[in-house]
């Protein structure tokens, strides 16, 4: 697993690309992308581009995690 370039939530910008997600998550891009198309993680469709709020993926990684309350 790769290491994450991100110590910290507040690091990161509002939005996040497959780029970041995979740097924050320690994964490679294509796992990335595979994980940006899985229902119910947060992506936001803008034309073409996907992207993820920064403050959704938090709560997604916390209630994937045990860190949150699962519904």
């Amino acid at each position: 697993m790769k290491e994450s370039v991100y110590k910290t939530y507040e690091e990161l910008p509002l939005f996040l690309n497959a780029e970041m997600v995979a740097k924050v998550l320690g994964v490679s891009p294509s796992s990335s992308y595979e994980l940006m198309h899985e229902p119910g993680f947060p992506v936001l469709k803008i034309g073409n581009r996907m992207v993820v709020p920064k403050e959704k993926f938090i709560r997604w990684v916390e209630q994937n995690t045990g860190g949150g309350s699962k519904p």
